[in-house]
């Protein structure tokens, strides 16, 4: 488990930062840290600055960016910030085990942050405090979480400008047929494709592989899994990289859970497993359906299965993540597990030391930090109180009438996070309180909306 040459590629120490900010190699570095959306916010450096000062001592932000709507505003309500108490400061504090070359950007370097109080104490509602708390949570138990997340994207020929102009409508995809596993359609995007496969490999994400997927201009592109909260940064960054190549390109790429209701949704699939000096903590003799694995796999998929309806929020954020849900479309539907079948909502694979839990739950828009922290908090809960899964599913979970639905509306998702103990232990009471007003929030704002749904439907039949 130790890193290679390939994952060492584009990551950076702080002497080797400085000497190529002395040799005018770098000359800025963007401290960043994400917002309850996954978005990366934060303040670009003069890079001798950085070196000098921040590295040691970190920056400040605004905190009313944990408090904000998708548009920047800030919205009442919330204990943590608010118009009362002034909007003051927070503390970013620059991990420099992240710090790496932004190879796709002129001279720039980029760190991710911890959010902390002016005392130094992580901000408990930062997302990426939660996911470190689950880690520490694991460390407790002696083990290390290893994770991996899938990310699907839509890869369009029009620039962001252009589509936001456009109203986001008459968007022209990159493709014209499905094009999963298709080389010929691939082929004509590896412009776009093989920059953000370079870019990230330069950047300290270690690629494995990328493909089309089964959407017009859909695309997905792997990379190697790693430690949990390693993972969650490399997902940040991949978000980052692809965007912002796609801007410089003039075309734009979207990462919605569902963006038309006639193709196929974008996923986040997350894999976990568990690590103890040095082996797979998964791998066991004991028989699970066709699984042989341990204790510890067997009450984590426990944990991770029962415990979907408490956290669905973590794994679905905003309204549009439900409407990925349909049956047939790849998109899970029904809380079960079954081995290597994609229609589940948790797929187990590999055997030995390659067994892993794949949760087919999450959509692209996901916050990793959130994701891999409601999974690995609802997996320990499951090691912790030996919770045992269901049986193990055989055939086609779509047609699968008996089994529980995947949580299908946001409302009522944010309504079973708000009442669950389960949640309030794992995150604290005031994690809940803050978050359940978030989704909350975004939930009215789809309420208040007219949509062109609606004006298609009502405008001359009523």
């Amino acid at each position: 488990m130790s890193d290679s040459a390939v994952e060492q590629r584009g990551r950076l120490t702080l002497d080797e930062l400085r000497d190529l900010v002395v040799r005018g190699l770098i000359e800025t570095v963007i401290a960043g840290f994400t917002d309850h959306y996954g978005r990366l916010l934060g303040k670009r450096c003069d890079a001798e600055w950085f070196v000098d000062e921040a590295a040691a001592h970190g920056t400040h932000g605004c905190n009313y960016l944990l408090t904000t709507d998708i548009d920047m505003q800030p919205v009442p309500g919330y204990r943590f910030a608010n118009w009362q108490q002034g909007y003051g400061d927070f503390h970013l504090v620059p991990d420099l085990g992240t710090l790496v070359r932004a190879s796709w950007l002129d001279r720039t370097a980029l760190v991710l942050c911890d959010v902390a109080d002016d005392g130094g104490a992580l901000v408990p509602v930062s997302p990426r405090s939660l996911l470190r708390r689950q880690v520490d949570a694991a460390r407790d138990l002696d083990f290390t979480p290893y994770a991996a997340s899938e990310l699907e994207y839509y890869l369009f020929q029009h620039s962001y400008r252009q589509a936001a102009e456009l109203d986001y409508r008459g968007l022209q995809p990159a493709g014209w047929y499905l094009e999963d596993y298709h080389i010929l359609q691939g082929t004509r995007n590896e412009a776009f494709t093989s920059a953000v496969r370079r870019h990230l490999k330069a950047s300290g994400v270690p690629v494995e592989t990328s493909k089309g997927e089964w959407g017009l201009g859909q695309h997905e592109i792997n990379v190697r899994y790693a430690e949990a909260l390693q993972m969650a940064d490399r997902h940040i960054i991949y978000k980052q990289c692809l965007k912002e190549v796609a801007e410089q390109m003039g075309r734009s790429v979207t990462f919605m859970a569902k963006f038309a209701s006639d193709r196929a949704g974008s996923s986040c699939h997350i894999h976990f497993s568990l690590w103890r000096d040095q082996h797979n903590a998964f791998a066991g003799s004991s028989d699970l359906g066709p699984v042989k694995s341990s204790d510890t796999f067997r009450w984590f998929l426990g944990g991770w299965i029962a415990h979907v309806p408490d956290v669905m929020v973590f794994y679905a954020p905003v309204v549009n993540s439900y409407k990925r849900y349909v049956d047939a479309s790849w998109a899970p539907t029904r809380l079960a597990w079954s081995y290597d079948n994609r229609t589940a909502a948790f797929r187990v694979v590999g055997r030995g030391p390659s067994l892993r839990i794949e949760c087919r739950i999450p959509g692209a828009d996901c916050n990793p930090y959130l994701a891999f922290a409601a999974a690995l908090a609802s997996g320990l809960d499951g090691i912790r109180n030996r919770i045992e899964p269901p049986p193990c599913f055989s055939g086609d979970l779509y047609a699968a009438r008996h089994l529980p639905h995947v949580p299908a509306r946001l409302d009522e998702a944010a309504d079973r996070f708000a009442g669950s103990q389960f949640a309030a232990s794992a995150f604290g009471a005031d994690v809940v309180e803050h978050y359940t007003h978030f989704f909350r929030t975004e939930q009215a704002a789809f309420h208040a909306a007219v949509t062109d749904w609606e004006r298609r439907r009502y405008f001359e039949q009523m």
